[in-house]
């Protein structure tokens, strides 16, 4: 995950940037480089076979100036303390460029789901809880799902948290099953977010969507939701790959039987409708967009030189390492950077959080048109930031993010 290099380290590269373009404050700029809080804590459980195991959980609470952290839980043996400090801070701009009114915060456990039991999943879940039940609530901090964690895990931890408080607090957690709170539209809304600023970046390009070649790496929850919407709005998905394989089809693949397809055998690897095609393949190919939807530093200056299209829709957190960003935005490549792209996830738990909290839900139509509003807002801030600044969107949506930071901090002004 980390892969080889610190991503705290490449995230603050990417906020020095677009700090000095704004002008930031020496003061501001300290306190929006440094996480607000840290928490390590110890979970021990009683394995299926007896054995007592200690995990090592986190949760940074990066900046909370705009409102309460927000950010998910991820399961995995990489899981470090410099990765999802790193996170919290992206998740902190990606609130402020999508203009909701959440702090940055993240979580992990260091464990491999994949050979743990669903009672030890949930033992692990319940007690990293209550070692943090003081610092998350509705109104402090709220997680969701990430790598490896889902709606059942959302599940484990409103009733955790609930039990604490002594009643039932559906707005303490999003990404939930939805007959326990959870929003309509939000499976698909990091995906849909995806289709979005593409869609927006085409007719910025001036080049038609429909028809147009794309590869998507990455087939989770964001990959699939991505190629399938994309198809949906006349692309054509020539390419896909995943943990174990992929598949290739210049004449188009059929994303429904994909989707299916990969319910029943947990990977798209051995697809009968195109070709194999090798992870290091994809990003050699001859197509107008890009949706790299896996994880961190998967394009480096290894690959990007063999990049050739139009444009890359970030779909994953932090893909693109700063050398490779630098080197395909003077190629003249449009690269959607990830705290815009992905911005439809936390938008659309912005909207289970605030629905949470009247009792009233929305029908799916209406969460997906305040969606589609809300990604064209900030899509536009963005694109007329980075004119403005002449600048590259990633530094662009930085400023736009720092500057809803920076400015409500010095309202807000110094507690002493």
């Amino acid at each position: 995950m980390a892969a080889g290099g610190n991503i705290f380290n490449a995230m603050l590269q990417e906020f020095d940037g677009a700090a000095r373009l704004l002008g930031l404050d020496p003061g501001i700029w300290k306190i929006l480089t440094h996480p607000k809080r840290q928490i390590t804590v110890s979970c021990p459980i009683q394995m299926d076979n007896g054995q007592i195991e200690v995990f090592t959980g986190y949760r940074v609470q990066y900046n909370i100036t705009l409102g309460p952290a927000k950010g998910g839980i991820r399961y995995h043996p990489d899981v470090s303390l410099d990765e999802v400090t790193a996170l919290a801070a992206w998740m902190t701009w990606k609130c402020a460029v999508a203009h909701i009114p959440f702090g940055g915060g993240k979580g992990g456990i260091i464990c491999d789901p994949t050979q743990m039991s669903r009672r030890e999943l949930e033992a692990l879940t319940r007690r990293y809880v209550a070692e943090i039940v003081d610092a998350i609530g509705p109104d402090k901090d709220v997680p969701a799902p990430d790598v490896n964690t889902n709606d059942q895990i959302m599940a484990w931890i409103m009733d955790t948290y609930s039990m604490h408080v002594g009643y039932t607090a559906t707005a303490v957690v999003t990404g939930k099953p939805i007959e326990m709170g959870g929003s309509l539209g939000r499976r698909e809304a990091t995906g849909r977010g995806v289709m979005i600023t593409t869609r927006e970046a085409a007719k910025h390009l001036k080049f038609d969507i429909k028809g147009a070649t794309v590869a998507v790496q990455g087939f989770g929850n964001v990959g699939s939701v991505s190629a399938d919407l994309l198809t949906k709005i006349g692309a054509r998905v020539i390419a896909v790959t995943d943990w174990k394989g992929g598949v290739y089809n210049k004449a188009g693949l059929d994303i429904t039987k994909m989707i299916d397809f990969a319910k029943q055998h947990k990977t798209i690897d051995g697809f009968p409708g195109g070709e194999p095609l090798e992870n290091n393949d994809l990003f050699k190919l001859d197509v107008d967009v890009l949706v790299p939807a896996a994880l961190e530093n998967q394009i480096t200056m290894e690959n990007a030189p063999t990049i050739k299209a139009k444009v890359i829709a970030e779909g994953a957190n932090g893909p693109t390492t700063p050398d490779a960003h630098k080197h395909l935005h003077d190629r003249g490549v449009f690269v959607i950077p990830d705290i815009l792209a992905n911005a439809g996830g936390v938008t659309t738990s912005y909207f289970e959080w605030v629905q949470d909290r009247h009792g009233y839900f929305w029908e799916e139509e209406e969460v997906n048109k305040r969606l589609e509003a809300k990604m064209m807002e900030a899509f536009d801030d963005v694109l007329q930031t980075s004119i403005r600044y002449k600048t590259d969107l990633r530094t662009a949506a930085y400023i736009v993010a720092i500057n809803r930071v920076a400015t409500v901090t010095r309202m807000r002004g110094m507690y002493a």
